[in-house]
Protein backbone atom coordinates (compact mmCIF):
# COMPACT_ATOMS: atom_id res chain seq x y z
CA UNK A 1 0.00 0.00 0.00
CA UNK A 2 1.51 3.30 -1.05
CA UNK A 3 1.45 6.48 1.01
CA UNK A 4 3.74 9.08 2.46
CA UNK A 5 5.25 8.42 5.83
CA UNK A 6 4.75 10.68 8.77
CA UNK A 7 7.66 12.46 10.33
CA UNK A 8 9.07 10.93 13.48
CA UNK A 9 9.79 7.43 14.66
CA UNK A 10 9.03 4.62 12.22
CA UNK A 11 7.95 1.29 13.68
CA UNK A 12 8.71 -2.02 11.95
CA UNK A 13 6.50 -4.95 13.04
CA UNK A 14 8.24 -8.15 11.94
CA UNK A 15 7.25 -11.81 11.90
CA UNK A 16 7.74 -15.02 9.91
CA UNK A 17 4.62 -17.08 9.14
CA UNK A 18 5.82 -20.63 8.56
CA UNK A 19 3.94 -23.13 6.37
CA UNK A 20 5.10 -25.66 8.96
CA UNK A 21 4.74 -29.15 7.46
CA UNK A 22 6.60 -31.91 9.37
CA UNK A 23 5.44 -34.54 6.88
CA UNK A 24 6.39 -32.49 3.80
CA UNK A 25 7.21 -34.65 0.80
CA UNK A 26 5.37 -37.58 2.43
CA UNK A 27 8.22 -38.63 4.71
CA UNK A 28 7.94 -41.29 7.40
CA UNK A 29 7.07 -40.61 11.02
CA UNK A 30 10.67 -40.76 12.21
CA UNK A 31 11.73 -38.06 9.75
CA UNK A 32 8.82 -35.85 10.73
CA UNK A 33 9.79 -36.08 14.40
CA UNK A 34 13.46 -35.39 13.65
CA UNK A 35 12.51 -32.26 11.75
CA UNK A 36 10.50 -30.81 14.63
CA UNK A 37 13.12 -31.87 17.16
CA UNK A 38 15.68 -29.94 15.16
CA UNK A 39 13.56 -26.81 15.62
CA UNK A 40 13.13 -27.52 19.31
CA UNK A 41 16.88 -27.88 19.84
CA UNK A 42 18.25 -25.26 17.43
CA UNK A 43 15.74 -22.46 16.90
CA UNK A 44 15.51 -21.35 20.51
CA UNK A 45 19.28 -21.04 20.80
CA UNK A 46 19.24 -18.57 17.90
CA UNK A 47 16.12 -16.63 18.87
CA UNK A 48 17.20 -16.04 22.46
CA UNK A 49 20.30 -14.17 21.20
CA UNK A 50 18.16 -11.53 19.51
CA UNK A 51 15.88 -8.84 20.89
CA UNK A 52 13.89 -5.96 19.48
CA UNK A 53 13.62 -2.40 20.75
CA UNK A 54 11.64 -3.65 23.75
CA UNK A 55 13.76 -6.65 24.68
CA UNK A 56 11.43 -9.21 23.03
CA UNK A 57 12.78 -12.24 21.19
CA UNK A 58 11.62 -13.16 17.65
CA UNK A 59 8.20 -14.85 17.54
CA UNK A 60 8.05 -17.60 14.91
CA UNK A 61 4.53 -18.39 13.74
CA UNK A 62 3.93 -22.11 13.24
CA UNK A 63 0.98 -22.49 10.85
CA UNK A 64 0.45 -26.19 11.44
CA UNK A 65 -1.45 -28.26 8.82
CA UNK A 66 -4.66 -29.94 9.92
CA UNK A 67 -4.04 -32.94 7.71
CA UNK A 68 -0.72 -33.63 9.47
CA UNK A 69 -2.11 -33.58 12.98
CA UNK A 70 -0.10 -35.62 15.45
CA UNK A 71 -0.20 -34.94 19.16
CA UNK A 72 3.49 -35.61 19.81
CA UNK A 73 4.66 -33.21 17.12
CA UNK A 74 2.36 -30.47 18.34
CA UNK A 75 3.60 -30.90 21.90
CA UNK A 76 7.15 -30.17 20.70
CA UNK A 77 5.93 -27.10 18.82
CA UNK A 78 4.04 -26.07 21.95
CA UNK A 79 7.24 -26.26 23.99
CA UNK A 80 8.87 -23.71 21.68
CA UNK A 81 5.80 -21.49 22.00
CA UNK A 82 5.53 -21.88 25.77
CA UNK A 83 9.15 -20.76 26.06
CA UNK A 84 8.17 -17.48 24.41
CA UNK A 85 9.66 -17.99 20.95
CA UNK A 86 6.53 -18.43 18.86
CA UNK A 87 2.82 -19.03 18.47
CA UNK A 88 0.75 -21.62 16.59
CA UNK A 89 -1.98 -21.05 14.00
CA UNK A 90 -3.80 -23.12 11.35
CA UNK A 91 -2.64 -24.25 7.91
CA UNK A 92 -4.78 -26.39 5.61
CA UNK A 93 -4.33 -28.32 2.38
CA UNK A 94 -7.54 -29.63 0.84
CA UNK A 95 -8.95 -30.49 -2.56
CA UNK A 96 -12.41 -30.95 -4.08
CA UNK A 97 -13.86 -29.95 -0.71
CA UNK A 98 -17.31 -28.72 0.31
CA UNK A 99 -18.26 -25.83 2.55
CA UNK A 100 -19.94 -28.14 5.08
CA UNK A 101 -16.93 -30.45 5.32
CA UNK A 102 -14.53 -27.50 5.52
CA UNK A 103 -16.53 -25.99 8.36
CA UNK A 104 -16.44 -29.23 10.35
CA UNK A 105 -12.71 -29.68 9.66
CA UNK A 106 -11.78 -26.23 10.91
CA UNK A 107 -14.01 -26.35 13.96
CA UNK A 108 -12.66 -29.74 14.99
CA UNK A 109 -9.03 -28.77 14.45
CA UNK A 110 -9.22 -25.51 16.38
CA UNK A 111 -10.96 -27.35 19.22
CA UNK A 112 -8.20 -29.97 19.37
CA UNK A 113 -5.46 -27.36 19.26
CA UNK A 114 -7.10 -25.36 22.03
CA UNK A 115 -8.52 -28.03 24.32
CA UNK A 116 -5.91 -30.77 23.94
CA UNK A 117 -2.77 -28.65 23.51
CA UNK A 118 -3.51 -25.21 24.95
CA UNK A 119 -2.69 -23.52 21.66
CA UNK A 120 -4.36 -20.69 19.67
CA UNK A 121 -6.03 -17.65 21.23
CA UNK A 122 -9.39 -16.46 22.51
CA UNK A 123 -11.37 -13.26 22.16
CA UNK A 124 -11.14 -11.28 25.40
CA UNK A 125 -14.84 -10.37 25.33
CA UNK A 126 -16.51 -13.54 24.05
CA UNK A 127 -13.90 -16.19 24.96
CA UNK A 128 -14.37 -17.66 21.46
CA UNK A 129 -11.41 -19.67 20.15
CA UNK A 130 -9.77 -17.76 17.28
CA UNK A 131 -7.11 -18.64 14.74
CA UNK A 132 -4.98 -17.18 11.96
CA UNK A 133 -5.02 -19.00 8.64
CA UNK A 134 -2.77 -19.87 5.70
CA UNK A 135 -4.19 -21.83 2.78
CA UNK A 136 -2.10 -24.68 1.38
CA UNK A 137 -1.00 -24.37 -2.24
CA UNK A 138 -2.02 -20.68 -2.10
CA UNK A 139 -5.51 -21.62 -3.32
CA UNK A 140 -7.54 -19.52 -0.86
CA UNK A 141 -11.22 -19.26 -1.82
CA UNK A 142 -10.82 -21.68 -4.73
CA UNK A 143 -8.51 -19.22 -6.46
CA UNK A 144 -6.61 -21.57 -8.77
CA UNK A 145 -7.87 -21.26 -12.36
CA UNK A 146 -8.04 -25.07 -12.63
CA UNK A 147 -10.08 -25.37 -9.42
CA UNK A 148 -7.58 -27.65 -7.68
CA UNK A 149 -6.55 -27.62 -4.01
CA UNK A 150 -9.74 -26.11 -2.64
CA UNK A 151 -13.19 -26.40 -4.21
CA UNK A 152 -15.00 -23.99 -1.87
CA UNK A 153 -16.12 -20.71 -3.45
CA UNK A 154 -17.44 -19.38 -0.14
CA UNK A 155 -14.30 -20.21 1.84
CA UNK A 156 -13.99 -16.62 3.08
CA UNK A 157 -17.39 -16.95 4.76
CA UNK A 158 -16.54 -20.35 6.24
CA UNK A 159 -13.32 -18.98 7.70
CA UNK A 160 -15.16 -16.09 9.33
CA UNK A 161 -17.90 -18.39 10.67
CA UNK A 162 -15.36 -20.73 12.27
CA UNK A 163 -13.36 -18.06 14.11
CA UNK A 164 -10.59 -17.08 11.72
CA UNK A 165 -9.34 -13.67 12.81
CA UNK A 166 -7.19 -13.01 9.71
CA UNK A 167 -5.74 -14.64 6.63
CA UNK A 168 -1.96 -14.59 6.04
CA UNK A 169 -1.75 -16.50 2.73
CA UNK A 170 -0.63 -13.74 0.38
CA UNK A 171 1.53 -13.04 -1.51
CA UNK A 172 1.70 -16.12 -3.69
CA UNK A 173 3.47 -14.75 -6.79
CA UNK A 174 4.60 -16.17 -9.15
CA UNK A 175 1.59 -18.49 -8.65
CA UNK A 176 -1.52 -17.60 -10.65
CA UNK A 177 -3.41 -17.49 -7.34
CA UNK A 178 -1.79 -14.11 -6.65
CA UNK A 179 -4.28 -11.33 -5.95
CA UNK A 180 -4.38 -8.04 -7.84
CA UNK A 181 -4.24 -6.35 -4.43
CA UNK A 182 -0.66 -6.26 -3.16
CA UNK A 183 1.23 -4.85 -0.17
CA UNK A 184 -1.98 -4.18 1.72
CA UNK A 185 -3.97 -4.78 4.88
CA UNK A 186 -7.60 -5.01 3.84
CA UNK A 187 -10.98 -6.70 4.29
CA UNK A 188 -12.19 -9.23 1.72
CA UNK A 189 -15.97 -9.48 1.22
CA UNK A 190 -17.08 -12.92 0.10
CA UNK A 191 -19.10 -13.58 -3.02
CA UNK A 192 -20.23 -17.13 -2.20
CA UNK A 193 -20.79 -17.99 -5.86
CA UNK A 194 -17.47 -16.73 -7.17
CA UNK A 195 -13.88 -17.83 -6.43
CA UNK A 196 -11.05 -15.53 -5.33
CA UNK A 197 -13.21 -13.04 -3.43
CA UNK A 198 -10.06 -11.78 -1.71
CA UNK A 199 -8.69 -10.42 -4.99
CA UNK A 200 -9.77 -6.95 -3.87
CA UNK A 201 -11.15 -5.42 -0.71
CA UNK A 202 -11.46 -2.40 1.55
CA UNK A 203 -8.32 -1.11 3.27
CA UNK A 204 -8.10 -1.10 7.05
CA UNK A 205 -8.21 2.52 8.30
CA UNK A 206 -6.88 3.96 11.54
CA UNK A 207 -9.66 5.39 13.67
CA UNK A 208 -12.34 3.62 11.62
CA UNK A 209 -13.55 0.29 12.95
CA UNK A 210 -14.32 -2.24 10.21
CA UNK A 211 -16.34 -5.35 10.95
CA UNK A 212 -17.39 -6.59 7.50
CA UNK A 213 -15.25 -9.12 5.66
CA UNK A 214 -12.18 -11.19 6.47
CA UNK A 215 -9.04 -9.28 7.39
CA UNK A 216 -6.17 -10.09 5.00
CA UNK A 217 -2.63 -9.24 6.11
CA UNK A 218 -0.28 -9.44 3.15
CA UNK A 219 3.47 -9.78 2.99
CA UNK A 220 5.77 -7.81 0.67
CA UNK A 221 5.63 -8.22 -3.10
CA UNK A 222 7.90 -6.23 -5.42
CA UNK A 223 10.83 -6.49 -7.80
CA UNK A 224 14.28 -6.57 -6.25
CA UNK A 225 16.44 -4.58 -8.66
CA UNK A 226 19.53 -5.33 -6.55
CA UNK A 227 19.14 -9.07 -7.17
CA UNK A 228 18.85 -9.91 -10.88
CA UNK A 229 18.46 -13.24 -12.63
CA UNK A 230 21.35 -13.76 -15.04
CA UNK A 231 22.45 -10.28 -13.94
CA UNK A 232 19.67 -8.77 -16.06
CA UNK A 233 16.11 -9.46 -14.88
CA UNK A 234 15.03 -8.21 -11.43
CA UNK A 235 13.90 -11.08 -9.22
CA UNK A 236 10.49 -11.21 -7.60
CA UNK A 237 10.61 -10.36 -3.91
CA UNK A 238 7.74 -12.24 -2.25
CA UNK A 239 8.94 -12.41 1.33
CA UNK A 240 10.03 -16.03 1.39
CA UNK A 241 12.88 -16.89 3.75
CA UNK A 242 14.68 -19.83 2.19
CA UNK A 243 18.10 -21.22 1.33
CA UNK A 244 18.02 -19.82 -2.19
CA UNK A 245 16.80 -16.34 -1.28
CA UNK A 246 19.42 -14.98 1.09
CA UNK A 247 18.82 -12.45 3.86
CA UNK A 248 20.88 -9.49 2.66
CA UNK A 249 20.21 -5.82 3.30
CA UNK A 250 18.93 -5.45 -0.28
CA UNK A 251 15.88 -7.50 0.71
CA UNK A 252 15.32 -5.50 3.89
CA UNK A 253 15.20 -2.33 1.82
CA UNK A 254 12.52 -3.82 -0.43
CA UNK A 255 10.41 -4.96 2.54
CA UNK A 256 10.70 -1.47 3.98
CA UNK A 257 9.83 0.15 0.65
CA UNK A 258 6.68 -1.97 0.24
CA UNK A 259 5.32 0.14 3.11
CA UNK A 260 2.53 -2.20 4.23
CA UNK A 261 0.48 -0.32 6.79
CA UNK A 262 -2.97 0.55 8.09
CA UNK A 263 -4.27 3.53 6.12
CA UNK A 264 -3.66 6.71 8.11
CA UNK A 265 -0.71 5.21 10.04
CA UNK A 266 2.21 4.89 7.60
CA UNK A 267 4.56 5.23 10.56
CA UNK A 268 3.80 1.59 11.46
CA UNK A 269 5.06 -0.83 8.80
CA UNK A 270 4.11 -4.52 8.82
CA UNK A 271 6.73 -6.95 7.50
CA UNK A 272 5.19 -10.43 7.30
CA UNK A 273 7.51 -12.97 5.72
CA UNK A 274 6.93 -16.68 5.16
CA UNK A 275 8.90 -19.91 5.10
CA UNK A 276 8.62 -23.67 4.68
CA UNK A 277 10.59 -24.39 7.79
CA UNK A 278 10.68 -28.18 7.83
CA UNK A 279 12.39 -28.65 4.47
CA UNK A 280 15.94 -29.92 4.99
CA UNK A 281 17.64 -27.51 2.60
CA UNK A 282 16.05 -24.55 4.36
CA UNK A 283 16.75 -25.91 7.84
CA UNK A 284 20.40 -26.34 6.88
CA UNK A 285 20.40 -22.70 5.83
CA UNK A 286 18.49 -21.47 8.89
CA UNK A 287 20.52 -23.32 11.48
CA UNK A 288 23.83 -24.78 10.27
CA UNK A 289 24.71 -21.97 7.85
CA UNK A 290 23.53 -19.16 10.11
CA UNK A 291 20.70 -17.88 7.93
CA UNK A 292 18.24 -17.00 10.69
CA UNK A 293 20.97 -15.50 12.87
CA UNK A 294 22.06 -13.34 9.92
CA UNK A 295 18.47 -12.31 9.18
CA UNK A 296 17.83 -11.11 12.72
CA UNK A 297 21.24 -9.43 12.95
CA UNK A 298 20.79 -7.60 9.64
CA UNK A 299 17.29 -6.53 10.61
CA UNK A 300 18.38 -5.21 13.99
CA UNK A 301 21.33 -3.34 12.48
CA UNK A 302 19.16 -1.93 9.68
CA UNK A 303 16.60 -0.60 12.14
CA UNK A 304 19.29 0.84 14.39
CA UNK A 305 21.02 2.55 11.47
CA UNK A 306 17.75 4.11 10.27
CA UNK A 307 16.59 4.89 13.81
CA UNK A 308 13.56 2.67 13.40
CA UNK A 309 11.77 1.05 16.31
CA UNK A 310 11.83 -2.74 15.78
CA UNK A 311 9.04 -4.97 17.07
CA UNK A 312 9.34 -8.77 17.04
CA UNK A 313 5.70 -9.85 16.93
CA UNK A 314 3.44 -12.79 16.11
CA UNK A 315 0.62 -12.97 13.59
CA UNK A 316 -1.80 -12.50 16.50
CA UNK A 317 0.09 -9.42 17.68
CA UNK A 318 -0.17 -7.94 14.18
CA UNK A 319 -3.93 -8.47 14.19
CA UNK A 320 -4.27 -6.91 17.64
CA UNK A 321 -2.27 -3.85 16.62
CA UNK A 322 -4.46 -3.40 13.54
CA UNK A 323 -7.67 -3.61 15.57
CA UNK A 324 -6.27 -1.21 18.16
CA UNK A 325 -5.34 1.29 15.46
CA UNK A 326 -8.82 1.02 13.93
CA UNK A 327 -10.63 1.62 17.18
CA UNK A 328 -8.34 3.89 19.15
CA UNK A 329 -5.51 4.89 16.80
CA UNK A 330 -3.03 4.45 19.65
CA UNK A 331 0.35 6.11 19.08
CA UNK A 332 2.26 3.12 20.50
CA UNK A 333 1.87 -0.27 18.76
CA UNK A 334 3.60 -2.03 21.65
CA UNK A 335 0.59 -1.17 23.84
CA UNK A 336 -1.69 -3.12 21.49
CA UNK A 337 -0.01 -6.53 21.24
CA UNK A 338 -2.80 -8.20 23.27
CA UNK A 339 -5.56 -5.73 22.46
CA UNK A 340 -8.36 -8.13 21.42
CA UNK A 341 -7.00 -11.66 21.36
CA UNK A 342 -5.10 -13.29 24.21
CA UNK A 343 -3.25 -16.58 24.20
CA UNK A 344 -5.02 -19.55 25.76
CA UNK A 345 -1.93 -20.57 27.72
Amino acid sequence: MSGERKQGKLHILFTICDHYEPYWNKVDRSTAYSRVMRWLKQYQAIAEKHTDSFGRNPKHCFFYPEEEYEAGLLEMVKEICDNGFGETEIHLHHDNDTADNLRLTLLDFKRRLAEEHGLLSVDRDTNEIKYGFIHGNWALDNSRPDGKWCGVNNEITVLQDTGCYADFTMPSAPSDTQTSTINSIYYAIDDPNTPKSHDRGRNAFAGESQRDGLLCIQGPLAFNTHNRKFGILPRIENGRVAANSGVGVDRLKVWDRCNIHVAGRPDIVFVKLYSHGTQEKDMDFFFDKGGLDALFTNLENYCQKNEYCLHYVSARNMYNVIKGLERENSPNPQDLYDYELKLIR
